[in-house]
């Protein structure tokens, strides 16, 4: 049997994962509400995955930043991204990418 390492995930999360954010993209696409996109049903049966998820949410980050960040402060409770970085979607995904190496969630 395999050992599995944190950047594996099941293929019934992943595609469960898959869906979910596609729905939250598509319905908070148009969105200026950090509120409602973080409310949003389908950001939080993300957010209730847990650290499962976490590989797949840094590997939507690296393709799309987005909001990711919320997920991840949610299930982790930490915040990587330096304080000049707020506001900053790129610089805010790069801090968390970093995180993700440095945890084991990236290779």
């Amino acid at each position: 049997m395999q050992s599995q390492t944190k950047t594996d995930a099941p293929s019934d999360l992943a595609a469960n994962f898959r869906a979910l954010a596609d729905q939250w993209q598509a319905e908070t696409g148009l969105l200026s509400s950090p509120t409602q996109i973080a409310d949003h049903p389908a950001h939080r049966q993300i957010i209730q995955m847990g650290p499962p998820a976490i590989p797949l949410i840094l590997q939507e980050m690296q393709r799309q930043p987005g909001h990711w960040s919320l997920t991840l402060r949610a299930i982790t409770g930490e915040n990587p991204a330096p304080p000049a970085a707020a506001g900053y979607t790129r610089k805010i995904a790069a801090a968390w990418l970093e995180w993700g190496r440095r945890n084991g969630y990236l290779a």
